[in-house]
């Protein structure tokens, strides 16, 4: 799935919103934002939920675009 653009078609926006929402909603992904949340206070970062959700989610969204990336170079 692509990133949508500003001016895409607004069902194409709502597909991604509805594939981040099950993202957030996974254990492996509230399993990993926690995880995240537990380093960042020992870090004594500022914002840590946010920062936690935040790198997670990116983590996540970078896994599937290397995944597409290599689907595509393996044929």
């Amino acid at each position: 799935m692509t990133v949508p653009k500003f001016d895409s078609p607004e069902e194409e926006i709502k597909k991604w919103l509805n594939y981040i929402a099950l993202i957030c909603l996974s254990e492996e992904f509230q399993s990993l934002k926690k995880e995240l949340e537990s380093i960042y206070l020992q870090s004594n970062m500022e914002n840590v939920r946010l920062t936690a959700f935040e790198d997670a989610l990116y983590a996540f969204l970078s896994q599937e675009r290397d995944e597409q990336v290599y689907q595509s170079n393996a044929y």
